[in-house]
């Protein structure tokens, strides 16, 4: 997958972090929910602006 069209680092959103395009939800805020043993549908049905794909791109730029 090529997550570089999900995930962006912009330094006016949230110090420069990797979020999610178009949202400002960040990678390193979706891995801690994992962590805490949150579902992929637990995670998108709470943040409802964050498509299914994008959890998927997290997943291959934590890979990286």
């Amino acid at each position: 997958m090529e997550w570089q069209k999900y995930i962006i680092s912009d330094n006016s959103i949230l110090l420069g972090k990797p979020t999610v395009k178009r949202t400002r939800i960040s990678v390193e805020h979706i891995i801690g929910l994992m962590a805490q043993g949150w579902t992929d549908q637990q995670i998108l049905e709470n943040y409802p602006r964050l498509p299914q794909k994008s959890l998927q791109a997290v997943f291959s730029y934590s890979k990286e």
